[in-house]
């Protein structure tokens, strides 16, 4: 028989450094979620991953027991990497920050893809290509078509 979904919890973790602290702490704790065994489960799935944030949505069931998804870094943090940035533009429209290309965005959209509601890379790198320009993040060149 199927375990009854009690609900769902999304966070952002840093991979391998999941701790008792907030903001884990207070948002397991009070659906009665067991931290530690969470914290444990988060940390060995995510050791070759560490340091890099990562969404992870929690499922938990009405017996206290939980599942996990760890998903793919946001494309925002992906963009801060390509381009060697700590953040992004306060002024997007006014004030360019950094400059990108199409490959490096290729890249990011392909490993973002799993994730995206599209379903060609093309797509999936103009929707990059949005959050880089939300950022102040401008992509050199002209968007390569494959026609």
């Amino acid at each position: 028989m199927a375990k009854e979904v009690a609900g769902q919890i999304k966070l952002q973790i840093k991979g391998g450094a999941a701790n008792p602290s907030p903001p884990v702490g207070p948002a397991l704790g009070s659906k009665g979620i067991n931290i530690m065994e969470f914290c444990k489960q988060f940390n060995a799935k995510t050791q070759e991953k560490a340091g890099k944030v990562l969404p992870v949505v929690i499922t938990y069931y009405a017996d206290k027991s939980f599942d996990f998804i760890v998903k793919t870094p946001p494309v925002a943090i992906q963009l801060m990497e390509a381009a060697k940035l700590k953040g992004g533009s306060a002024e997007p429209n006014r004030k360019k920050v950094a400059e990108i290309t199409w490959e490096q965005v290729k890249a990011i959209a392909e490993d973002k893809m799993v994730d995206l509601n599209c379903f060609t890379v093309d797509a999936a790198m103009k929707m990059v290509a949005g959050t880089a320009r939300s950022m102040g993040i401008t992509v050199k060149g002209t968007f390569p078509d494959n026609n």
